[in-house]
């Protein structure tokens, strides 16, 4: 696991040696144990081009300097600068082996540039595993940059004038003095609504993500961006139900022994659900030591779920250890905005956050058991989007009635609110399945936005609805049911623009490596075969999983709740950050960038400090946007 960087230009004057060193330097928390920066022209010397490539390394696999990056192939043409793991790297190297192929070191990343010289960028294909890379072709005078499929390692780049900058992380593209810090507008529109700035663009005008399962490559001052992988729903795969539990088993147990393969340490993120559960299930079974495992908790009762971890460490006799923080959002909130580069409003950050720097004591290396709910469907919203159905058959006059009362009450700022809940559910119901979806994973729907946004971004924003980027993703899907399709927005949106940039920033923020055998696109493709029937039985979520685990796995966790990670951040703001976010973001600075209308900003805190109605999560999202802009905008 690493940091990676680099420029290329037609102009050589444009990549100077000093600046790739210092968004190198910024990358240092990615890899604290090497460095390397690559600096070439184009193959003869009368070309234009010039290219720099830096690297940070994290060691895991082959602790001799023998992994050094940037590395190269034996004459020199080919180089490369990598993030990531290949869990299949040793039977590729052995498949190269056998076409002469010499290797000098033991690791992954010699692999992709032998695999690329055989294959082109068609070597993507055949990588099983999480990873983002640039590979400099000399020959070709080529820039390659890839992306793993779904998501997991991350790529940013800005294409101005003929020249390509990247990084694994926003803030070192920062460091190119050509690079402008201007915010773009339609970004934050996206941002209050999903809480993150959806793929492919950033808060920054100028700079961009590449896609999952994308990429890119530079050829005379020129880019080009393709999708070499996409995830399918359409076809089933029909057999017994108990097959399809053992085929889960199989392919997830698989995944796990992949996953594995180190040189350091390694452990398991337990949090007590289902998913995670599993991994530590799985993986007492495979190896031959007991597994250290890692939990946190919070002195909040309905915020903590150590007595589940407790269940599941205890069972499986793991080297446990748990944490119980009290977590101060002012002194983490800085660092948090820092990595992340631009406004990243999931709150999970910050027990993310503090469970990766307590775990990176022990081990390098944690597995987690990320993306069973978008591959099993396990959020309640899938169930709750069948019973809406039922609702909306209801007479409006009855409906209508409904909502009036619950009106009357406050919502309380509990993890899960039932009030809350319920008004959620209700607000949305006459909306069409997939609008009504969007509205339940929006944090600002477009009343809201029209309310609290100034005349000014009023005019600019009027002709865009976010909700077009959820609307488009189930557009693009090629599920013939509703379910399926919701799996799919949800593994295309939510999993790799949320879920997956949280755990990747802050597990890298401590110098620590995330794998989620979950992630493995084997068992990915299988879950999208399976019918979702299976996945969402009447309302029971997971129901193909939790059978295929049952005899695993103790009946407490198989049966309970789902309830996510989470921090109390409505109570903070009725409580001891109040009046911090309200002089905050009711500031001369923060209402003087024109987005917000000062009464409406005041209007929230008041409802909110109030308990008519929980803003929490909405006051999060504003008070994140501003620190951000104080940080990158305003310095």
């Amino acid at each position: 696991m690493c940091g990676i960087c680099g420029k290329i230009s037609l102009n050589a004057g444009e990549v100077d040696r000093n600046v790739i060193q210092r968004m190198t330097d910024v990358l240092a928390h990615r890899g604290p144990d090497e460095e390397g920066v690559y600096l070439s022209g184009g193959i003869s010397q009368n070309s234009p081009v010039r290219v720099a490539l830096g690297h940070r390394r994290l060691k895991i696999i082959d602790l001799s300097s023998n992994g050094h990056q940037p590395m190269g192939n034996e004459d020199g043409s080919v180089w490369i600068a990598y993030n990531g793991e290949i869990y299949n790297f040793k039977e590729l190297r052995a498949e190269l082996e056998e076409k002469k192929h010499i290797f000098k070191s033991n690791t992954d990343t010699e692999v992709i540039v032998h695999l690329y010289e055989e294959l082109g960028v068609d070597c993507v294909k055949h990588l099983r595993g999480m990873f983002a890379f640039a590979i400099w072709d000399k020959k070709k005078e080529r820039l390659f940059l890839a992306r793993d499929r779904l998501g997991k390692k991350p790529l940013n780049y800005a294409y101005k004038n003929g020249s390509l900058i990247f990084s694994s992380e926003i803030r070192p593209i920062l460091e190119d003095p050509s690079i402008s810090r201007s915010v773009k507008i339609e970004s934050l529109h996206n941002y209050l609504s999903y809480l993150y700035v959806p793929c492919p663009e950033t808060m920054f005008e100028g700079i961009n993500k590449l896609a999952p399962a994308h990429i890119l490559v530079w050829e005379k001052g020129e880019i080009k961006i393709e999708k070499y992988w996409s995830l399918s729903y359409a076809k089933k795969i029909k057999m017994p139900q108990e097959e399809y539990c053992q085929k889960i088993l199989e392919l997830f147990t698989d995944a796990i022994k992949a996953r594995l393969i180190s040189d350091v340490p390694l452990g398991v993120f337990l949090s007590g659900g289902i998913d995670s559960s599993a991994v530590v299930a799985l993986m007492s079974k495979v190896l031959n030591r007991p597994v250290k495992t890692f939990s946190i908790g919070f002195n909040e009762a309905s915020f903590n779920e150590l007595r589940y971890a407790r269940i599941v460490a205890n069972t499986f006799c793991t080297e446990h250890k748990e944490y119980v923080v009290t977590p101060k959002a002012l002194d983490i909130l800085p660092k948090l905005i820092r990595h992340f580069g631009e406004p990243f409003a999931d709150s999970s950050s910050i027990p993310e956050y503090y469970l990766s720097m307590l775990a990176r004591k022990d081990v390098t290396v944690a597995l987690s058991g990320d993306a069973g709910d978008e591959l099993f469907a396990g959020y309640d919203r899938y169930a709750a989007n069948k019973l809406a159905g039922y609702y909306s058959s209801f007479p409006r006059l009855f409906r209508n009635r409904i909502s009036r009362f619950l009106e009357k009450f406050p919502e309380s700022t509990a993890k899960k609110g039932i009030i809350k809940r319920i008004k959620r559910f209700i607000n949305a119901s006459d909306l069409p399945k997939e609008k009504r979806y969007a509205a339940w994973v929006s944090a600002f729907d477009n009343v809201l936005k029209e309310k609290i946004y100034s005349r000014q971004m009023q005019e600019r924003l009027e002709n865009i609805d976010s909700c077009d980027y959820i609307l488009d993703m189930y557009r693009k899907s090629d599920a013939v049911d509703f379910i399926d399709s919701t799996l799919f927005v949800d593994t295309m949106t939510y999993l790799p623009n949320d879920l997956l940039v949280k755990v990747d920033i802050v597990s890298m923020a401590n110098s620590l490596e995330v794998r989620s055998p979950f992630l493995d696109h084997k068992l990915v493709e299988f879950a999208a075969q399976i019918p979702s029937s299976l996945k969402l039985k009447g309302l029971t979520t997971k129901y193909i999983l939790k059978q295929a685990l049952r005899k695993l796995l103790p009946r407490e966790i198989i049966q309970r709740r789902k309830e996510g990670f989470g921090v109390p951040v409505g109570r903070w703001f009725q409580n001891e950050i109040k009046d911090y976010a309200y002089n905050l973001l009711l500031s001369k600075p923060s209402i003087g960038r024109g987005y917000f209308r000062p009464e409406a900003i005041r209007e929230m805190f008041n409802e909110h400090i109030s308990g008519k109605i929980d803003h929490g999560q909405r006051i999060w999202i504003l008070l994140n946007l501003e620190l951000w802009h104080q940080a990158f905008i305003d310095k």
